[in-house]
Order: structure tokens, then C-alpha cells, then sequence
């Protein structure tokens, strides 16, 4: 969460909007985000998870740990990039700008 926030405007320079998602309740996320004073909304998809499911492509999904993903989406919704971890994984930016700025066409 911290490295997009630092990077939050290269992003943006490339149109690419952040939300983050999160199997927490809403009251948890408000609460965490406010701590870091985030840039970008930073979402709850509890109770159902639907959004967990459908982009983590897990068949079999049980909420035991915190798996940690990114998604690159594009415009009609179509996954460009995926990065998964655990809860000690930090996804450098500069990995995903790199695949934002293919996908968007410059270099």
C-alpha cells in the first residue's frame, strides 16, 4: 500500500487508477487507510469475497490467510498483469509502471 502511495503520481501520469481490496470489514479499512493516509480508495469485499474469487482465481477459496495480489486491469476489464505473495511480499512499482506504460503505449 505504502510503495503505490509514494509512486501514487506516476500512476496517475499514466491514467492507471489504484483501488485497493481487502476480505476486512469496511470499518477496518477505513480505519487502516486513514493510518496511512492514503491517495486511493481502499475497499472492503466483505462478507461475500466475490472480488477475492473472481480475481484470484482460486476454485476452492477458504479465508484462512491474507494472500496478498496485484492486478493490472485494463480498461474493459481485462487482466494485464498479475503479481502474487504472501503478507510479507512488497510489489515494487517499478515492475508494474513498467507493464501500465506497455499497455498503455509508451516507453
Amino acid at each position: 500500500m505504502s510503495a503505490r502511495k509514494v509512486d501514487y503520481s506516476k500512476f496517475e501520469a499514466l491514467n492507471v487508477q489504484i483501488v485497493g481490496i481487502s476480505a476486512n470489514s469496511p470499518f477496518s479499512q477505513k480505519a487502516f487507510a486513514d493510518s496511512l493516509k492514503l491517495p486511493y480508495p481502499l475497499l472492503s469485499d466483505f462478507p461475500d469475497l466475490k472480488v477475492v474469487q473472481r480475481y484470484a482465481g482460486l476454485e476452492d477459496f477458504k479465508v484462512t490467510a491474507a494472500r496478498r495480489g496485484f492486478f493490472l486491469i485494463d480498461q474493459r476489464g481485462i487482466v494485464r498483469g498479475r503479481w502474487f505473495g504472501d503478507a510479507s511480499t512488497v510489489f515494487p512499482s517499478e515492475a508494474i509502471l513498467a507493464k501500465a506504460r506497455e499497455i498503455a503505449g509508451r516507453r
